[in-house]
């Protein structure tokens, strides 16, 4: 599923990232059957809040879901105002690249994603990312909360991905009572572009295991 303001999805002003919590719960619940959930980086935290929502995710796969919170991590302050000035000039790409850079993205991994065909479908979401990082930002994450969280949760973990992404998901992990880590070796935090047999073995393997 396409985010709000991405693809073909909708969208409601002011931005509030419960809207997306619920779409996530509201699409589960319209599915027949046992509904299994794969999402990645800020979609993937969007689904874990969603299964607070509904009790229909029988399995949940979160490739990475960033909270900042969990470490430190300081951007220059004038960088949304650099990337809000870029997107008004019309140069939604060069916006979405000084972010990689801001991110701390290596170069060769920047230039796999522009070689991917939905690379123009990133570049066309670029006015969305802005509001979905001060939500990360904003995100109060209580251990508390997740304690009776019964639905299990595999976390896929790039071996080589940010601090951001590695504290986040242990963090998670240490507080959700039935999660378990899958490290994929070398991977940065879009593992599923730069190794997807590796990934869909992963996927397969656990939303297919019985147990």
């Amino acid at each position: 599923m396409d985010r709000r303001g991405r693809g073909q999805s909708g969208d409601t002003l002011p931005y509030v990232a419960e809207h997306e919590f619920e779409d996530v719960a509201a699409l589960v619940d319209s599915i027949p059957g046992t509904v299994r959930v794969l999402r990645h980086s800020y979609g993937a935290l969007c689904s874990l809040e969603a299964t607070l929502l509904t009790p229909r995710i029988h399995k949940l796969i979160l490739n990475e879901p960033p909270m900042y919170t969990t470490t430190d991590i300081s951007y220059p302050e004038d960088s949304l105002d650099r990337y809000d000035a870029l997107l008004r000039a019309g140069d939604a790409e060069r916006a979405l690249l000084m972010l990689y850079e801001v991110g701390q993205t290596p170069a060769d991994e920047v230039h796999m994603l522009q070689s991917q065909p939905n690379w123009q479908a990133r570049v066309a979401a670029a006015h969305t990312i802005p509001r979905e990082v001060l939500a990360v930002r904003d995100y109060a994450a209580d251990p508390a909360r997740f304690r009776s969280m019964s639905t299990p949760i595999l976390f896929l973990l790039g071996g080589e991905t940010l601090p951001i992404y590695t504290a986040a998901t242990q963090a998670l992990h240490r507080w959700l009572p039935h999660s378990q880590i899958v490290v994929l070796p070398g991977q940065p935090h879009d593992a599923v572009v730069t190794a997807p047999d590796l990934v869909s073995r992963e996927v397969l393997h656990y939303f297919l295991d019985a147990a």
